[in-house]
């Protein structure tokens, strides 16, 4: 690894803290979004999240479950490798990339390597399908590998309840220089506050609809150079009713066959059409069962805006 990398320990710092040093320059977790490798967030969000004009995630189960079972994909790895890790806590920054930083989970003892621990859902198992590791967990690999100087990096998994991989990624020159100038020109952005190219990614929906949200409603702004994404808009719109009328069509010729059977299969298909049930609150009856109960306390508003498309009348 590099001689010259600095460090700011983590071991006492507050969890507010962590967040903000996060946000000052580029993580592993950045590194897949800002090249369009993230399925959970795109380089927009990044950005609106570096400048802090949207918060950071929530924290969630997934998230918790993660750094409570890091340990034990630590534990595995040194078992099933025979190799033995230690904790880095710190942030690692590396001066001639000012614009990154690197948290790792393990460094490798007596080796020019780290470790990467994650934590899934088998439902993601085909991720990993021949042999291959996701690419975004490459990607944080690879970022890790440009600030650190390590000549490789291993990625554990513990796929839940199904398999445990491990995977060694050995540096890339070529790989490490590509990611390094995608990082510095995104950075640069953040430092200009020029947004990324937009995308139709979920994560890019929710940082613009947060990013902004007020929405004064005063105005009315010239869109001739939209006009060509509106019309695709629409035209989407009317193909997708299309298309969701030919899939009911195939579902419901298959339930027809199916009639009080829950269940079916085909040689390349499961199907499953069995009895469920829900039950939700009936504010109504409630409200007129026990009138003499104020409930206006118990509502949550929520303010948002909605966006809508209709052709100009010719």
């Amino acid at each position: 690894m590099y001689k010259h990398l600095k460090k700011v320990s983590t071991k006492a710092m507050p969890h507010e803290e962590w967040l903000e040093h996060r946000r000052r320059s580029i993580g592993g977790s950045d590194a897949a979004a800002i090249i369009g490798l993230n399925p959970w967030a795109s380089a927009y969000s990044v950005w609106a999240e570096k400048l802090g004009v949207i918060p950071p995630k929530e924290d969630n189960e997934a998230m918790r479950l993660g750094r409570d079972l890091e340990e034990y994909v630590a534990k595995r790895f040194c078992e099933e490798t025979g190799k033995r890790v230690r904790r880095e806590n710190s942030i690692i920054i590396n001066p001639d990339y000012p614009f990154a930083h690197a948290n790792v989970d393990r460094l490798i003892v007596s080796e020019d390597a780290g470790l990467e621990c994650k934590t899934t859902s088998s439902l993601n198992l085909k991720r990993f399908k021949n042999g291959e590791c996701p690419a975004h967990y490459y990607a944080q690999c690879v970022h890790y590998m440009m600030v650190t100087g390590a000549n490789h990096w291993y990625l554990a998994v513990l796929i839940l309840g199904k398999e445990f991989k491990w995977f060694c990624i050995e540096r890339d020159e070529a790989e490490i220089c590509a990611l390094m100038e995608e990082e510095r020109k995104f950075w640069k952005m953040v430092e200009d506050k020029t947004p990324p190219a937009v995308d139709g990614e979920k994560s890019t929906t929710e940082a613009i609809s947060a990013v902004f949200a007020e929405g004064a409603g005063e105005g009315n702004l010239a869109l001739f150079a939209y006009e060509s994404e509106l019309a695709q808009y629409v035209a989407l719109g009317e193909q997708i009713k299309q298309l969701k009328a030919l899939q009911d069509g195939c579902a419901n010729k298959v339930k027809a066959y199916l009639g009080n059977t829950a269940y079916g299969e085909s040689e390349g298909f499961r199907v499953s059409w069995a009895p469920a049930q829900r039950s939700t609150f009936d504010l109504q009856l409630f409200a007129r069962d026990h009138s003499d109960i104020d409930l206006r306390g118990y509502f949550k508003t929520s303010t948002y805006r909605t966006f809508k498309v209709t052709r100009n009348e010719t």
